[in-house]
């Protein structure tokens, strides 16, 4: 994917069985690559939350500079101009109107991640891609359905009730084994109230932001005393939107992570659950249980310690 490629012309649509069923279209894109830190064996578990601020900052000027100047969240959003010269510079205006970008993190070998220093990618694109625009689409018949509450704020507040599927909280944010949940310690992180992307957090609100990423990595390293492994996205208002959608929109973050028994039995989506539909090897309820259980310092800085 790159910002200049030979544009895409699509066949012209005679009629054909291949213009019905054969279809493409062009997109084009920027991609960026985020170190957490310096050194190459500390991934988010070990950073403190202090040291996560600063990843959160450069996601949130990465995702400043590519806002439609159209867009209601541009008023939220602060200038980024310096050229990207420096190792450290902030990123250009793109050369288009990006719809989407998606900020990720594939932690670990079984996840696919090729290049061992703890690091993350951005993907920012033309087009919306299908799983933030089916999420789009539901928060917005929620919004016009619900008399114009948003869904995860809904849900955020039940589990805070309930309890039963949290794995950790702040004053900001939630952090649950979703009801829904199809990888064994799925986590979704939510904010209690509405926000619509990154520009909307305050330096307080991004401070709980790092707290509970630093909670749930560490849990997830601590349950199997391993490097464990994820991918890990941010979902959060389009670049470039109607004005319904961007208040439809609502920022959450999603951790899937594949091991199941221990640090070396993992799910996998076959049989049933790839031709019919995702089953559950444990609860959501236990699965929060455990990670509850999982809180407290690094397991490999009592191990350093113990040495």
């Amino acid at each position: 994917m790159s910002e200049e490629q030979a544009e895409f012309k699509p066949p012209d649509q005679d009629g054909s069985l291949s213009s019905l069923f054969l279809r493409a279209e062009s997109v084009s894109g920027k991609c960026y690559v985020v170190t957490f830190a310096p050194q190459h064996n500390r991934t988010l578990a070990d950073l403190k939350p202090a040291e996560i601020i600063p990843i959160i900052d450069t996601w949130t000027k990465l995702y400043s500079a590519h806002i439609s100047p159209s867009s209601p969240l541009a008023k939220a959003a602060s200038a980024t101009t310096l050229p990207p010269s420096s190792h450290h510079a902030d990123p250009t205006r793109p050369q288009a109107q990006y719809r989407y970008m998606q900020i990720f993190e594939n932690k670990g070998a079984a996840m696919g991640c090729s290049n061992p220093h703890p690091h993350g990618q951005i993907w920012t694109t033309t087009s919306l891609p299908e799983e933030p625009a089916l999420e789009l689409e539901q928060f917005q018949k929620y919004h016009r359905e619900q008399g114009g509450c948003h869904m995860l704020e809904d849900y955020a507040k039940l589990e805070s009730d309930v309890q039963e599927r949290v794995v950790a909280e702040n004053e900001a944010f939630i952090a649950v084994c979703p009801w829904w949940a199809t990888w064994p310690f799925e986590v979704l992180v939510i904010p209690r109230q509405h926000k619509r992307a990154l520009t909307d957090f305050s330096p307080t609100e991004k401070q709980q932001m790092a707290e509970i990423l630093s909670e749930v990595t560490r849990r997830y390293d601590n349950l199997f005393e391993t490097q464990f492994p994820y991918s890990m996205g941010l979902h959060q208002a389009p670049l470039e939107g109607s004005e319904y959608e961007i208040e439809c929109s609502y920022f959450h973050i999603h951790f899937y992570p594949p091991l199941l028994r221990s640090a070396t039995v993992r799910k996998f989506l076959v049989g049933y659950e790839m031709m019919a539909e995702p089953q559950r090897d444990i609860t959501p309820e236990q699965a929060a249980e455990r990670l509850r259980r999982c809180g407290g310092p690094l397991y490999r800085e009592k191990v350093d310690q113990g040495r």
